[in-house]
């Protein structure tokens, strides 16, 4: 065994035997490629003493291409998925060396007398070719057996699939088949919209025509299988495709997933996935600037509170792929914590070190001060808030405690450490609120809007930490507390000196989105699990819908948008049926619906709206640079010194132990918040 082992050590592939292998073999090619030269420029005379010839100048050639190998980083290629851009470094290697070759070669007084001085250019031409023939086939002769030569004999076929989409996507996937010796899935043919791609082949698959032939191509290809290789098709599109393939009754269909590492896309038959209802009724085509994004990003500290729910966690992985210098993870569930960790790790593991899982409460301010006065984040992201409504209807000082609190505390510390932008995520809710939950997102907005407008000017702090004393006492002082009285700063041990703020506030506002805690799917879900019946709140209930990963993609292009003090709208698209939803969700599970399983209505729940506003007649709206994203009109807005006896009332409410001071809420929600109207 020990013999066995051994030899597999030996035979095991490491980075530096591959380099030691092609370090070798690159030797033996230069040296060959310069004797075949020879032979050719002498018409292969064999009276000639080669062997001589090549002592002498083959130690300017083979060091020269070496050189010029490292420098092209000729030998980080790997040898198994070798592509057309490895081929062209090479090439560039190959005429940089031999162009330094002739150079050296010149009989002129300002280069040193060599071995190779004097030598016929005719040998360094036909050395380059035949450097680039053996060179380059040594490293693409891998990637040849395996998915050429070896494929010459009989091969066991997957599915007989069709590709949706015969662009660079569609390529890899058709690449990955090949890596797999075609044993899950055999591609038959591509279909795209594209007229100058019909008729073409893509690594031998024909493009047949349109996504319209889809239904004649799975009869007349007998296909198994549907993969949809375009990463931005819109639901509708979506939704015609999977209701196609099923009503032919194709098993199998499956959609690419999000890609999060623009630079290092890892796109592969493991990672296709099953097509989710979020894909049917919310996937839309969603464009963003991802230089501006990354010139905004990288290289810079970035903190996500709320960064284990459903937008924090999004807005994470989406951030990671623009590389931030640091990115602090803040929430107060460290299982999400922990689980976010596990897919940054996967996915980026070359953030290791750079991602910071901070558990912590934004009611408590020390713990804010604490975190950002460590890392000194220059982004913000403000995404921790209560936001189910109904819940948020029989606790509303906990609402007010987290949504409106908590934003005026990150706020503040904010601008204390230097924080360049602060991005709040809000709610359509906020737009004439109905709900206690919608009326505190709106008050978060004011709040920013008042920052923005006064910075540090007469900042002050209501409390050391709003939300965060028990049974209403008030706790020690802190050597980091402020003066209690409103409008006046002190600066704290870490800020002796007061500041001008130029950190901008802005906020997002955006609708429902598929697939979130709490939200209907989730819901539905699990009904269906139970076999129903679904409950649906209205028979005529519509909500504006977008995928998580597409909201958040608009969130960051806003960001770079907002100037501050903006409330920034994003185009959620069109009204969405709930009832359509539930019934199309019964359809992918298979089931009729009211047959086998059955929709119940139950009423409209506290807070509740009939139908959500966001490109609102309360505001208003006007256009930003990009099509999905509006900047909503304000006439008005509370000044910071407002805001502090605004948030000072609220301070007495609820830390007022009386049963009746959620009356008292809903009164100062009433007088302070535009537009509020309880339902």
């Amino acid at each position: 065994m020990e013999g066995r082992d051994l030899i597999q050590k030996f035979f095991k592939t490491t980075s530096y035997k591959r380099f030691f292998f092609f370090f070798i073999s690159d030797i033996i090619l230069i040296i060959l490629s310069l004797l075949l030269s020879f032979l050719i420029h002498f018409d292969f005379n064999l009276n000639i003493s080669y062997n001589s010839l090549i002592i002498e100048v083959g130690f300017c050639f083979i060091a020269i291409k070496l050189v010029a190998f490292s420098i092209f980083k000729i030998y980080r290629i790997t040898w198994r998925y070798v592509g057309i851009n490895d081929l062209m470094n090479l090439f560039i290697a190959l005429v940089f060396a031999e162009m330094l070759l002739i150079v050296l070669s010149l009989n002129t007084n300002l280069i040193p007398k060599l071995p190779i001085t004097g030598m016929p250019k005719r040998i360094f031409f036909v050395d380059g070719i035949l450097s680039l023939c053996l060179i380059g086939g040594l490293r693409i002769s891998k990637r040849m057996y395996l998915e050429i030569i070896r494929r010459k004999g009989p091969i066991t076929k997957g599915k007989r699939t069709l590709i949706v989409g015969a662009g660079n996507t569609g390529d890899i996937i058709v690449r990955d088949m090949k890596r797999q010796d075609f044993s899950y899935f055999y591609p038959v043919v591509f279909l795209d919209d594209d007229k100058t791609k019909v008729g073409t082949y893509i690594n031998g698959v024909k493009v047949l025509g349109s996504i319209d032939m889809l239904k004649d191509a799975i009869s007349q290809y007998s296909i198994e299988a549907v993969i949809i290789a375009i990463p931005n098709l819109n639901h509708k599109m979506l939704r015609k495709i999977y209701n196609v393939a099923k009503k032919e009754k194709v098993p199998i269909v499956k959609v690419v997933p999000r890609i999060y590492d623009f630079d290092r896309p890892d796109i592969n038959l493991k990672r296709l996935e099953d097509i989710s209802i979020e894909d049917l009724v919310g996937r839309q085509i969603v464009t963003v600037d991802y230089r501006e994004i990354r010139r905004f990003i990288e290289g810079k500290t970035v903190c996500v509170t709320g960064a284990g729910g459903s937008i924090g966690s999004e807005l994470v992985m989406q951030l990671c792929s623009f590389e931030p210098k640091d990115i602090i993870l803040f929430d107060i569930d460290e299982t999400e914590l922990h689980n976010i960790g596990l897919r940054i790790n996967r996915l980026f593991p070359h953030l290791s070190g750079r991602a910071h899982y901070i558990t912590g409460d934004v009611r408590d301010r020390v713990r804010i001060h604490e975190v950002l006065t460590r890392w000194r984040p220059h982004i913000i992201f403000h995404s921790a808030a209560y936001k189910h409504v109904p819940m948020m209807e029989y606790n509303q000082k906990e609402a007010i405690k987290v949504n409106i609190m908590g934003t005026y505390n990150l706020a503040q510390e904010a601008i204390l450490c230097g924080v360049e932008k602060f991005i709040m995520i809000s709610t359509d809710k906020a737009v004439r609120p109905t709900s206690v939950m919608g009326a505190t997102k709106r008050m978060a907005e004011e709040i920013c809007k008042a920052f923005n407008e006064n910075g540090i000017k007469g900042i002050g702090l209501i409390s050391n930490s709003f939300g965060n004393n028990t049974k209403g006492q008030e706790k020690e002082p802190s050597p980091m507390t402020h003066d209690p009285s409103p409008l006046t700063h002190h600066p704290s041990p870490d800020f002796p000196h007061p500041i001008q703020s130029s950190t901008r506030f802005i906020s997002v506002r955006f609708g429902n989105v598929l697939g979130s805690r709490g939200s209907v799917l989730p819901l539905f879900l699990e009904q269906l699990k139970f076999g129903g019946p679904l409950t649906l709140t209205h028979e005529d209930m519509r909500r504006y819908f977008m995928t998580i990963p597409e909201a958040v993609s608009l969130v960051l292009q806003a960001s770079i948008i907002g100037e501050g003090g903006e409330v920034l709208v994003l185009d959620m698209g069109e009204l969405v049926s709930i009832k359509e939803i539930a019934e199309e969700l019964i359809r992918i599970h298979g089931l009729e619906p009211y047959k086998d399983i059955d929709i119940h209505i139950t009423g409209l729940r506290p807070g509740e709206k009939l139908f959500e506003e966001i490109l609102t007649a309360e505001e208003g709206t006007v256009a930003s640079k990009h099509e999905k994203v509006f900047i909503a009109r304000s006439s008005k807005y509370y000044s910071l010194t407002e805001i502090e006896k605004i948030l000072q009332e609220f301070k007495a409410v609820i830390e007022e132990p009386d049963i009746d001071g959620e009356k008292d809420v809903r009164n100062l929600l009433r007088q302070y918040v535009p537009y509020y109207e309880e339902k």
